[in-house]
């Protein structure tokens, strides 16, 4: 059985200033997976994310 690791997903709107705090794991290419797709504010593209090893 392998384990990946799981990371705590921090994405920020620049636009609204709203903060979502996720779970998620890093994909191949760099990025996380979470299931997030838009801000409430419909911003799906300049968003500030951060994360780190739980």
């Amino acid at each position: 059985m392998t384990t990946e690791t799981r990371y705590r997903v921090v994405i920020r709107c620049p636009k609204c200033g709203e903060k979502y705090i996720l779970r998620g794991r890093q994909r191949a290419d760099g990025e996380y997976e979470t299931g997030f797709k838009r801000c409430v504010c419909g911003n799906e593209t300049e968003l500030n994310v951060e994360a780190t090893p739980e």
